[in-house]
């Protein structure tokens, strides 16, 4: 309960703070600055080298990566049938493609379905949702930011993207099994932990009312891609496809209908990629995935 109160408070607190004409009107960038170079590299340093890898991680873990490649085929190819500039597919495939799985999905996996749920969420969020956002999203973003670049341009981006370059230290430490100390762990462990009331305060910082605003369409579009069509493919893979039942897939069914996540659209917005739609997503698709878990979490009783 806790975290849902936090995250109307900082996204109000964000909203407030549009309002004081003291405060810079591109006061965010240095808070997206904060989140993106110093709390993203942080977490990759504390959790992943504390993963343990089987076969059986496999469904979990797959959530946020079948999530992601359908969101940039999907939204590829409506870009392209429709004329979207390369910013606007970017924004929908990197918001749309990844869900909040740990700041919304854990209270309420926690509730739902107590310790035993919890150890499937947290494989869904670390080398499924965190991982992807430090590979694909970042390749993503990369590409749709900028004009033509050649595949060096693109390499060397990525390479030296401080988040990519510690997800690869990160990756290093887990296969050598080393982890830092305990007070090192402990800077990691609190530095990460300032992402989600650092990301909220720049989304309510940059979020807008606006009756007459374009994005509305395509805030839609990205909302039923998230909400609706990644669990519904999750459901269909995992339950008919892949003839599986237990309460793993229930928890990683509902993983895949939460909201989107929220350092996904952070990303989205350093890199230029609509940042007004990308606040936008977090915004509305916090409240009204409230609602539409309800009918997820009904549906994967029957598993």
């Amino acid at each position: 309960m806790n975290n849902f109160i936090l995250i109307f408070v900082f996204l109000l607190l964000g909203v407030v703070l549009q309002q004081i004409k003291q405060i810079p009107r591109k006061s965010y960038k240095v808070l997206n600055w904060i989140v993106i170079y110093i709390c993203l590299p942080s977490l990759a340093l504390y959790y992943i080298p504390k993963i343990k890898w089987n076969n059986q991680l496999l469904f979990p873990i797959g959530v946020s990566w079948i999530g992601f490649i359908i969101s940039y085929f999907f939204f590829t190819y409506l870009g392209k049938k429709r004329g979207w500039s390369k910013k606007l597919t970017g924004c929908l495939i990197i918001c749309s493609g990844l869900g909040n799985t740990s700041f919304l999905g854990f209270p309420i996996i926690q509730a739902l379905y107590g310790e035993e749920g919890m150890k499937t969420a947290i494989l869904v969020d670390q080398p499924g949702s965190f991982v992807v956002l430090s590979t694909l999203a970042v390749l993503v973003a990369t590409v749709h930011s900028k004009g033509n670049l050649n595949s060096l341009q693109i390499a060397k981006k990525i390479a030296f993207f401080p988040p990519f370059v510690t997800f690869c230290i990160a990756c290093l430490m887990n296969i050598f099994q080393f982890e830092f100390y305990d007070y090192g762990q402990l800077l990691f462990k609190s530095v990460g932990s300032l992402v989600t009331p650092l990301a909220l305060l720049s989304v309510g910082f940059q979020l807008r009312f606006e009756k007459r605003s374009k994005h509305w369409g395509f805030l839609g579009l990205g909302l039923l891609y998230k909400l609706i069509i990644t669990p519904a493919i999750i459901f269909f893979l995992y339950v008919i496809v892949f003839n599986q039942h237990s309460k793993a897939i229930q928890v990683a069914v509902v993983e895949s209908a939460m909201a989107p996540m929220i350092t996904a659209c952070i990303l989205s917005s350093t890199y230029g990629l609509k940042p007004r739609l990308s606040s936008m997503m977090i915004g509305f698709g916090i409240p009204l995935s409230f609602i539409t878990l309800i009918f997820w979490v009904i549906l994967t009783h029957f598993i």
